[in-house]
């Protein structure tokens, strides 16, 4: 049994050999069929075929090595090509994407355009007050600071109708605000190699965030730009990171030139009236100097509620006709109760020649031949609605209580801070057109009474898109007259009528010294019983 199982693992051993030597002939046959042939020769010089000389090899070499060089300089020739086609395919991309620069700014701009460009607006930094201080010939050219933070903006340009501070409202405001915060948080994390705060780089960088915001100061020079101060500090750390930005203004640009013919835009001036037919007889001599004898081309619409002082109207209206020969108005009376804007809305739809410019006024309203024009120009169907700041009169007997009565109207017509102020929060003067009018539902009629009418109408042209021109205008004045708030009036109503008449008295150094009267007089009579009991010398 032993020498049986000797016999079969000797056998096994003997036939994995001989397997193992047929493996390695196959191998090796397969070799010498696949083996490469060098080119120009059907054999392997020095292993089969003729034995050759010195001279066969050396020329042999130089074929290979000829044929090789043939080779390098095609590739490099290939590669040469290539190049070229690459600048000449990252030239044109350039040059479409100047292009495109170039329109989307409205000109065929150049390389040396834009760098013309960069230079000037770093110069409009260097010119502006943001790293080195301007010698100023007084205080009033002093530029001053609006301060703001995440929630508010504390400013001193507040007219008669805004805060201290403010919370912005307009997106725009409130949008370049926070570009401004995201702009500095940009330039903190991000720092560049000029910049002074190196320390910050390395393993222990440490990211700002909005809230790290404190706070941020800014003003606008109206020829170079807008400059920002910006502080970030981390609530555990004792240093504040400062952030100096600078918006500079660009060159001018054409938008486009137009020419407007005036001549032939009509004006149809509507007038709510109830009463006040005192008031009425100057509205309508102003009136005559300016529409009828100047301008010539207006229409008057009068729309009159109650009958008490109607037949005054009338008389007033019929005296205009017989003098002037003038007949371009119409008188609608009313038995309602007096609403101004019921009486703008019958007006404006009194009207069937087609559109028309309207002009809605009061009847304590003095304009001048040029505002006329201006309500024109600022004006254009489906586009443009003006609304006029106005510049309203105090009181005048306060104003002139030195001179023993008050001048006449026109040479009241001055813009001082002493003898008016203006109007900013009103929007009862307005130009638009009929169409835009009817287009945008007019005014909400369930408003009674005295002011909330104009505001829904200016912010109903707000929320459509058309344009609202809104900028204090020479020529146009509201002339002082006593304010009665009624108790019918809303509380909201009630609360404006009474700012109102507050503002519309007199300036602030007028009413001080009203208020302070007393204790003027009592210094006075101090100082001349002080003269009268003086020694004679």
């Amino acid at each position: 049994m032993p020498k049986r199982g000797l016999f079969l693992q000797a056998k096994t051993r003997w036939f994995l050999v001989g397997l193992a030597l047929v493996f390695s002939l196959m191998l090796i046959m397969y070799l010498l069929e696949c083996a490469p042939t060098p080119e120009g020769n059907g054999s392997l010089p020095g292993i089969i075929g003729e034995t050759h000389g010195k001279e066969y090899y050396q020329a042999l070499l130089q074929e290979q090595e000829e044929h090789y060089k043939s080779r390098a300089t095609s590739l490099k020739r290939q590669i040469a090509q290539l190049k070229q086609e690459l600048q000449e395919m990252s030239e044109k991309l350039r040059t479409a994407q100047e292009k495109k620069f170039s329109v989307s700014n409205g000109h065929q701009g150049t390389k040396e355009q834009s760098n013309d460009l960069l230079e000037f607006l770093h110069s409009q930094i260097d010119k502006a007050e943001v790293v080195v201080g301007a010698k100023l010939p007084s205080e009033y050219a002093v530029v001053p600071f609006e301060s703001f933070n995440t929630m508010k903006v504390y400013q001193l340009e507040m007219g008669l109708t805004r805060h201290p501070e403010e919370k912005p409202m307009r997106k725009d405001r409130r949008d370049e605000l926070v570009e401004v915060i995201e702009a500095g948080l940009e330039v903190i994390n991000n720092p560049d190699e000029d910049d002074e705060d190196q320390e910050n780089r390395g393993v222990d960088k440490v990211l700002f965030t909005e809230t790290d915001f404190v706070e941020g100061y800014y003003r606008t020079e109206r020829d170079k730009g807008t400059h920002y101060e910006l502080f970030y500090k981390k609530p555990e750390s004792g240093s504040y990171h400062r952030v100096t930005l600078f918006r500079p203004f660009g060159p001018l640009m054409k938008v486009k030139v137009e020419t407007e013919d005036l001549s032939k835009a009509i004006i149809n001036i509507i007038v709510p009236l109830s009463g006040r037919t005192e008031t009425f007889a100057q509205f309508m001599h102003n009136y005559r100097e300016v529409c009828i004898q100047q301008d010539k081309r207006t229409y008057l619409t009068v729309v009159y509620f109650g009958e008490e002082g109607l037949s005054e109207v009338k008389e007033l209206l019929s005296n205009i006709d017989s003098e002037s020969s003038f007949n371009n108005y119409t008188l609608i009376p009313l038995k309602e109760e007096f609403s101004r804007g019921r009486g703008l809305e019958v007006g404006s739809q009194a009207w069937d020649n087609g559109d028309v410019l309207l002009f809605f006024c009061d009847v304590d309203i003095y304009f001048t031949a040029g505002f006329l024009d201006t309500c024109r120009l600022n004006t254009e169907p489906g586009k443009k609605v003006f609304y006029p700041v106005v510049f309203s009169l105090y009181n005048p007997s306060i104003v002139y209580a030195n001179l023993e009565a008050p001048p006449p109207v026109e040479q009241q017509l001055v813009y001082k801070k002493d003898s008016g102020f203006w109007r900013d929060f009103g929007f009862g003067m307005t130009c638009q057109y009929r169409t835009d009018f009817l287009t945008i539902g007019g005014f909400d009629l369930e408003v009674r009474g005295w002011g909330v009418e104009d505001v829904h109408l200016y912010r109903k042209y707000l929320r459509e898109e058309l344009i609202v021109v809104r900028t204090p205008v020479p020529g146009l004045f509201h002339l002082w007259h006593e304010k009665h708030c009624v108790d019918e009036l809303t509380p909201e109503q009630y609360r404006m009528c009474i700012q109102s008449k507050a503002m519309n008295e007199a300036s602030h150094p007028h009413l001080g010294m009203l208020v302070f009267r007393d204790e003027i007089e009592a210094h006075l009579r101090k100082q001349a019983f002080r003269t009268n009991n003086e020694p004679e010398a």
